[in-house]
């Protein structure tokens, strides 16, 4: 009997110390049908890739794992690599579309819980819950945090980068009373107009108007520590600082410090550079509400993300044109 030809592999790959999936790859595997082998691999970085990993068709690839130009080298079968999410910063782009493999990416999928959960961390903020959490379960029953509670409708929430989650958190932001000002080189002319919003010039411009500064950019070589001390001088000591972007946006000993000093009143970090926190100093840190990269998460965002990968692998493995293509191939 002759041999049957090998099924192309969809080789998901998962972070071996948090992993993102709960289910493996059902979801993926009903997507794709018979038409792949889809197989889940639990990694903590590129030196866990097998040569079952290697030789795979299509990569799927969660969060946290970082691909660089000497793995891509060695995907000598590889028709796409799917980064499971927004941001794409941790495959070397340039360096897959020399070995002409395809990037894409899921940019739509949490757009609705991002922005959902910048706003929490704002109002977390804002309305000081965490504290007066605290005082109501030990049993107490006083506003020592008073004079830190604010009107809404007083107070201007500036945003950083007006794309889908920008948007999406500046409505919000806005149907809630604040007065809502952007700033985004990127944008012609005349679009803060469509969401009736302002718009700032320039980033320093933003920062000392700002009551709440939330970070909605992608990270690269242009916005990489795009807020750090000096940025930091330039909001108000009154103001919160909300990333739910990418950590290295944010310079970590920048805001730690700025915190520890009163330089700002607080920040809401759902990504931390060189994330998760790496000590109980930083974890200490008074004014600071870290979540654990979690902005992106939800059951009904997990299915879309997940969907949308594996209809993406499976045109990869039909041979279709791809969606999200992030590295112009």
């Amino acid at each position: 009997m002759a041999n049957r030809k090998r099924k192309p592999l969809v080789a998901v790959l998962d972070w071996k110390t948090a992993p993102a999936s709960s289910s493996g790859v059902d979801i993926e595997a009903k997507v794709l049908g018979n038409i792949s082998r889809t197989k889940y691999f639990l990694i903590n970085s590129e030196n866990d890739f097998t040569a079952e990993i290697l030789n795979a068709e299509v990569l799927v690839v969660w969060q946290n794992t970082r691909i660089t130009e000497r793995t891509l080298s060695r995907l000598k079968n590889c028709r796409a690599l799917i980064r499971n999410g927004v941001g794409f910063d941790s495959v070397d782009i340039d360096a897959a579309a020399r070995a002409d493999i395809p990037v894409c990416n899921v940019p739509d999928y949490g757009t609705e819980e991002v922005a959902d959960h910048a706003i929490a961390l704002a109002l977390a903020q804002v309305r000081q819950l965490f504290p007066l959490n605290r005082e109501a379960l030990s049993l107490g029953w006083t506003l020592h945090v008073n004079h830190k509670l604010r009107r809404l409708s007083t107070l201007t929430f500036g945003i950083v980068g007006l794309g889908r989650i920008g948007t999406a958190c500046a409505l919000r932001a806005k149907a809630m009373g604040f007065r809502v000002v952007f700033f985004d080189p990127y944008l012609p002319n005349g679009a803060h107009k469509a969401v009736g919003i302002e718009r700032a010039d320039v980033l320093a411009q933003l920062l000392k108007q700002s009551d709440v500064v939330s970070l909605h950019c992608p990270l690269n070589d242009e916005t990489h520590y795009l807020i750090a001390e000096k940025e930091l001088a330039l909001m108000k000591p009154t103001a919160y600082l909300v990333n739910t972007a990418r950590g290295g946006v944010v310079n970590k000993k920048a805001v730690l410090a700025a915190l520890r000093k009163g330089v700002i009143a607080g920040a809401g970090l759902d990504v931390i550079e060189d994330e998760p926190l790496k000590t109980k100093a930083e974890a200490s840190t008074p004014n600071l509400i870290a979540t654990c990269h979690a902005a992106f998460c939800s059951v009904e965002g997990m299915v879309e993300m997940r969907t949308t990968s594996a209809r993406i692998a499976k045109q990869a493995i039909q041979g279709k044109p791809l969606e999200n293509i992030v590295n112009g191939l």
